[in-house]
């Protein structure tokens, strides 16, 4: 019950820091060129700063949910930031949330019901040396990938991108909490997470440049959750309770048709929508 608490706290976290995130970037000028300072001109926003402070505080949460908990349960709880996002523009901010907004949201709320009820329990000591080697092969063709979807219009190459490296970064850290701390330093699935996590803000910041909130945190979830919990499985022995396989289907299902349903739905708004899709803070270029 505690893990889950952490990862209800983690999907707070990450909403909170997908709006500040995606406000401070859109306030900067897109570049068609692979930028690897885009990072550090966005943290002298303090919008973004703040953000990025809320994503690492997201991360930790879930790094120790993730100590008991699957990896596909850990995903969708971070694919569902998305939507709690839209709940807290709307309560704070004044955003308007549409009525196929709140059918996904609902959809949603159903897939993480579901993949809560598949997820068994259980702890990650240690995986097999190809693991590490699969993950690195998937980060390094992110990196290879990463020049041509920069010159691309849209922010989908660029978020899929992100989705592949925070996918390696969510499956090389499964193992990690259960581990002596003394112990990270010297473990390569620690410096491959810390690897992916710096290259999947790098690409996350490029795409929320170029567009909507809705659309690019979609298009990063839907990649990530397939990966990360085909690679989950696959890679680190994340289990499913007895009897309970479908539900971890139609989780899948539902979580990822929502996410891109989200980017869809979130993305159709007009002039007059109070929404950050289309109308953020005015302010001069980083």
């Amino acid at each position: 019950m505690f893990a889950h608490i952490l990862l209800a706290l983690s999907t707070l976290s990450y909403a909170v820091g997908l709006i500040l995130q995606s406000v401070a970037a859109r306030r900067t000028r897109p570049s068609n060129t692979v930028e690897l300072s885009i990072v550090k001109r966005l943290t002298a926003d303090r919008s973004y700063a703040t953000g990025l402070a809320a994503q690492v505080a997201g991360f930790l949460l879930a790094f120790f949910a993730r100590e008991t908990l699957p990896v596909y349960l850990v995903q969708a709880a971070a694919c569902a930031a998305v939507g709690v996002a839209a709940v807290l523009g709307a309560a704070v901010l004044g955003w308007r949330v549409t009525r196929p907004e709140m059918a996904v949201l609902a959809v949603l709320t159903v897939a993480l019901v579901l993949l809560a009820g598949a997820a068994e329990p259980s702890r990650v000591t240690s995986v097999p040396p190809a693991t590490g080697w699969v993950l690195a092969a998937v980060l390094a063709a992110c990196a290879a990938l990463a020049p041509k979807a920069w010159r691309a219009r849209g922010a989908v190459p660029l978020a899929g991108l992100a989705g592949a490296a925070f996918a390696v970064l969510a499956v090389a850290s499964r193992p990690l909490p259960s581990l002596d701390w003394t112990a990270l330093p010297l473990h390569p699935l620690a410096w491959l997470a810390l690897a992916s996590a710096a290259a999947g803000q790098v690409l996350l910041a490029a795409a929320l440049q170029r567009g909507s909130t809705t659309s690019a945190g979609a298009a990063m979830d839907a990649v990530t959750m397939v990966v990360a919990s085909v690679a989950g499985l696959a890679l680190v022995g994340d289990h499913i309770t007895d009897g309970r396989a479908g539900w971890l289907i139609a989780g899948l299902i539902l979580i990822v048709a929502g996410v891109l349903a989200m980017g869809r739905v979130g993305t159709v708004v007009t002039e007059d929508d109070r929404h950050t899709d289309t109308r953020v803070p005015e302010g001069r270029p980083v």
